[in-house]
């Protein structure tokens, strides 16, 4: 099997590349535009590997993208390319609307140009898969409910809402054109190779170098953590054994609010780098906890996310391998063994800097 994927260069995306070509026989046709947050370099272990392709392209350009799908001929897309950032769409939402509806409108039509020219056997087995978020549902505030695949759109932020915008695109190629499509919705995903405008790696790289680690508000905001390998490994469940028509959510059984997530990381540093001038030992009688700040919530921040994931557990035999316990550990390990990694993204664009706050 070929799968086209968009956005394979990004932390997700490179996530579910790397699963398929390490533990699957299929081909990868990796199309990414390599904006910001899409790095090549979390592929090193795969790129040379004679099952992976690699084609800079910009999913709103449709020539480019007739040309990919005449060049490489896929069974399958899996639709991962997207502007992801919610501080990012407050401060700019343009971008968001620009990749996630037009992008996605554009990307769905070449594939169903490129879909209709198959012979009908391949027409029947060829998948697109639209990776989406749970933060199209809204906010689950003073409730104890989950989100479900039925539950109501409510987005929030100009992200979700683009978001949201694409899943009904996926869904209308379906019912107006037929083009066999399959959507997932997934939790907050955290993990190595995480660009570090996101809240676990900016927590990590931001302690061991002894800088503030901002909290919104209160800092209770909960969300439902799932490790990105966890993930890669469902997706790739979903485009192989997925029905046509179905919504699978995604999530990993771990509800935290951000405040614990902060201090679970700052008392695994404790342990790892008891020499860190930040830590306890180390000098700071205060040790990484004491680095917190709470700074003024972003706009229209939902209170709380959660995912029931009983429909892909039930009829497609996956649940996550790792507890939030033991996925935050591997994170943190593996920050610490990659200084060159998140050393060089440090380099570029983004410096740590706190965005999303409206003038």
């Amino acid at each position: 099997m070929k799968i086209l994927i968009t956005g394979g260069a990004g932390f997700i995306g490179s996530a579910v590349v790397r699963h398929v070509i390490e533990n699957t026989r299929d081909s990868v046709i990796n199309v990414d535009k390599l904006t910001y947050a899409g790095n090549l370099e979390s592929l090193t272990d795969v790129a040379s590997n004679e099952r992976y392709s690699f084609e800079q392209v910009d999913i709103c350009d449709r020539t480019e993208l007739d040309r990919v799908f005449a060049q490489h001929q896929p069974d399958a897309v899996m639709h991962l390319a997207a502007e992801s950032h919610v501080d990012r769409s407050i401060d700019g939402p343009a971008a968001f609307i620009e990749t996630n509806i037009v992008g996605t409108y554009t990307l769905l039509e070449a594939t169903r140009c490129y879909w209709n020219t198959l012979p009908e056997t391949a027409k029947q087995m060829f998948r697109f898969h639209h990776i989406s978020t749970d933060e199209v549902y809204g906010d689950l505030e003073g409730t104890d409910d989950l989100f479900t695949e039925t539950t109501s759109y409510q987005p929030s932020s100009p992200y979700s809402a683009s978001k949201a915008s694409s899943d009904h695109l996926v869904r209308a190629w379906l019912r107006t054109y037929g083009l066999p499509t399959i959507v997932t919705n997934c939790s907050n995903n955290y993990g190595p190779y995480h660009f570090p405008e996101k809240l676990i790696p900016l927590m990590i790289l931001n302690a061991i170098s002894g800088k503030a680690l901002p909290v919104y508000g209160d800092g209770m905001q909960i969300r439902d953590w799932l490790f990105v390998e966890d993930h890669a490994r469902a997706l790739y469940k979903v485009v192989k054994e997925g029905e046509v028509g179905e919504t699978y959510n995604i999530g990993g059984h771990n509800e935290k609010a951000n405040i614990d997530v902060v201090k679970s990381i700052c008392a695994i540093l404790e342990e790892l780098v008891p020499d860190n001038p930040h830590s306890r030992s180390g000098g700071n009688l205060g040790g990484f906890e004491s680095l917190i700040t709470y700074v003024t919530d972003r706009p229209g921040h939902d209170v709380r996310y959660a995912i029931d994931a009983s429909k892909i557990e039930r009829e497609l035999a996956w649940t996550p391998e790792e507890t939030f316990e033991s996925g935050i550990r591997k994170t943190v390990e593996w920050y610490l063994n990659n200084k060159p990694w998140w050393r060089r993204v440090l380099d570029g664009s983004y410096a740590g800097e706190r965005l999303g706050v409206s003038k």
